[in-house]
């Protein structure tokens, strides 16, 4: 698991709570099924181990296929009884509740076990982490046996119980046969309120008239509000109540002996029963991130120590959820009240920016972007206007690496490849330190400077803005001066903003690339798409011209930016140039990607083919070398045998299987186990 124990990355706090992880956090949970599970989900922590990520993302990719087929964890009666166990152990008396819990947490590691046998043969990872949890389930039945469902503790529990019981039930009749007597007699029911006895706690009484008060001995236990009713335990019933009192002392304590017997059992099995609970908790957080997988559509990243990063149609995750949830009330959907997805893996091309709606009524979409790093260039400069998804594209670049880093799957499609980052640092959003009596300016820039206190080449530095806040000339110079620091870092970067200065950086330095976010002019909307190799227009005069400025107004402000930007068809034949490059680069990531995919798979099948082989050589060895009473196991009857004659000219051998004998080819002839 990817926790505390798996080497976690000590992640930037603030980062986090800029990406709000928290939200992945509390979306993961939403899929656990126990509490055990959701206090993981909500613990969750980034990891640097690259095997254990890799370990951890396995066994999600195998819940992933096996809740495909069918074959769902089954967690009913899972609950945190970890505190109640260590306290049986130490011998304390557990309540009949509480062992009711125990109970029931005890017969799921039953239905855990028995749930490791029915795995497919090739979820080898779950096997093999189910393991060790044993079927505890007899524990829970001694529980069940003497606790019903409401926590009251059964006759059947023990002979003495059953007696002292039954003692009291007969008290109980001899009492209401009293009663009914006495209730008999026309003089006694002349002095009563009203015809009928009632309880006070544990004693019948009878309603008698105040001022009749003396005309029947026994005990007052109560008066009525008005005073003018006594209610008396007749003294014959008063003997029997005292005797009743005793034998329900004696039941308590045969009660607490049962509770007592009980807890220790539980005792007995608390040190398995604690390394259950700590498989199961794990298992239920590993089945959350797989349904969380397969509701969003997610694939496993390929992992890499190397600093690629190619994130292929990525969505950002809390946006999808904030969509899909538009039709209800809340932010974070509750998948449990949603219909459990169809088995196998349906991965529709989902839309990381909302897709504009033409109606308020539409369901609006996320819109998938690609996005990569470190694969022909280490920085990414995204320019393009301010409502264009800039910032969108960071935070679902950070969630991403984060989310992978946690062992979790990603919103992107398969193949998609994440380095493992010692550090995830950003700066994004308008942010002001009233504590510090920082501007905006003044607090981005106190940010970078810490992120410059401890990034390294294994970090992944996010910057929402570069340059903003302060007079645009300084601010671009600021810009080139802090992207030629990431640059001599050696860090992966993505650094948005809005200022053309900044535009021309990547053209000048082989370790950068431009990124554009599209802005359609005809409809007046970003349609939030990434292009890499592109930089960003603001496109302000083509937008004044949709919206009819006067003609002499444009004209003079195309003049003044001609005198601006003398060099503005170099810029485009450059743009042009870096365009191509990028599109070359592309298709061949996507080729070696394939050819990759080919290579694996070849190996796979390859080594399948070599087991295989192994597999028949060692049965023809094993079949060539029978003799008697050799064991074998005999295909037609599912049995073991014992070889009786070996026949190796007619390929035949005789085995005794059950009360008979029977000659069967060498073909149905398999090892015993």
């Amino acid at each position: 698991m990817v926790t505390a124990e798996a080497d976690p990355a000590i992640m930037d706090a603030h980062t986090l709570e800029l990406l709000q992880f928290d939200k992945v956090r509390d979306l993961l949970a939403g899929y656990a099924a126990s509490s055990l599970g959701r206090d993981l989900a909500r613990a969750i922590e980034p990891a640097t181990d690259v095997e254990a990520i890799r370990r951890e993302l396995a066994l999600v990719s195998e819940m992933v296929t096996a809740l495909g087929l069918g074959q769902a964890p089954p967690f009913s009666g899972l609950h945190d009884v970890r505190l109640l166990a260590r306290r049986a152990a130490i011998g304390t008396m557990l309540t009949a509740d509480q062992l009711l819990e125990i109970g029931e947490t005890l017969a799921c590691t039953g239905a855990m076990y028995r749930y490791r046998m029915r795995l497919a043969e090739h979820l080898a990872g779950l096997i093999d982490l189910l393991a060790g949890v044993e079927d505890l389930g007899t524990v829970g039945k001694s529980i069940g046996g003497c606790i019903d469902g409401r926590g009251h503790v059964l006759d059947m529990a023990s002979r003495d119980l059953a007696a002292v019981r039954q003692k009291l039930f007969d008290l109980d009749e001899k009492v209401k046969s009293e009663i009914k007597r006495l209730l008999r007699d026309p003089e006694l029911r002349r002095i009563l309120s009203y015809p009928n006895a009632t309880v006070s706690g544990d004693h019948y009484v009878l309603p008698v008239a105040a001022n009749h008060r003396h005309k029947v001995p026994g005990v007052v236990h109560r008066v009525s509000g008005t005073g003018e009713t006594v209610f008396i335990e007749p003294a014959g019933i008063a003997n029997l109540s005292a005797e009743r009192v005793t034998l329900k002392a004696e039941e308590d304590r045969e009660v607490k002996r049962v509770l007592r017997r009980l807890s220790g059992e539980v005792g007995r099995v608390a040190k398995p029963l604690a390394y259950a609970l700590d498989v199961m908790a794990k298992l239920d957080l590993i089945t959350a991130k797989a349904r969380y997988s397969r509701d969003y559509s997610m694939w496993a990243p390929d992992l890499n120590t190397d600093g690629r990063l190619w994130l292929r149609t990525a969505r950002h995750p809390i946006l999808e959820n904030l969509f899909r949830g538009e039709t209800g009330k809340s932010e974070i959907r509750n998948p449990k009240s949603e219909p459990t997805p169809e088995p196998g893996r349906e991965r529709p091309t989902a839309p990381a920016q909302p897709e504009p709606a033409n109606t308020k009524h539409q369901t609006r979409k996320v819109v998938p972007i690609d996005i990569r790093l470190g694969v022909g260039f280490n920085l990414l400069v995204i320019t393009g206007p301010n409502t264009g998804g800039k910032t969108v594209t960071l935070k679902t670049t950070g969630l991403l690496c984060l989310m992978a880093q946690c062992g979790m799957h990603i919103p992107a499609a398969e193949g998609s490849l994440v380095p493992v980052f010692k550090h995830i640092l950003a700066d994004i959003g308008d942010e002001q330190s009233l504590e510090q009596s920082l501007s905006t300016f003044s607090s981005h820039i106190s940010r970078i400077a810490s992120i410059f206190d401890v990034a390294d080449p294994d970090s992944l530095v996010l910057l929402d803005e570069l340059g903003a806040g302060t007079d645009p000339t300084e601010g671009a110079a600021l810009g080139r001066a802090i992207l030629d620091q990431l640059d001599k870092v050696g860090c992966r970067a993505i650094v948005t903003t809005h200022l053309g200065d900044l535009k021309t950086y990547a053209l000048n330095n082989d370790r950068a690339e431009n990124g554009a976010v599209e802005f359609d002019v005809e409809t007046m909307r970003p349609t939030y798409r990434l292009q890499i190799g592109q930089f960003g227009m603001s496109n302000a005069l083509k937008i004044a011209r949709r919206l009819r400025l006067p003609k002499e107004l444009l004209k003079k402000a195309h003049k003044y930016l001609k005198r601006r930007k003398g060099k503005t068809g170099e810029l485009a034949r450059l743009q042009e140039l870096r365009q191509d490059a990028e599109k070359a680069r592309a298709d061949a990531l996507v080729a070696q990607h394939a050819a990759t995919r080919e290579k694996e798979e070849f190996e796979r099948k390859r080594t399948e083919l070599d087991r295989e082989a192994e597999r028949l050589t060692a049965l023809r060895e094993m079949r060539a070398g029978l003799k008697p009473n050799d064991v074998v196991k005999v295909a037609r009857f599912d049995r073991t045998g014992k070889v009786v004659r070996v026949d190796a000219r007619k390929q035949t051998v005789i085995v005794s299987v059950g009360l008979g004998q029977w000659e069967v080819p060498y073909e149905e002839i398999f090892p015993a186990d």
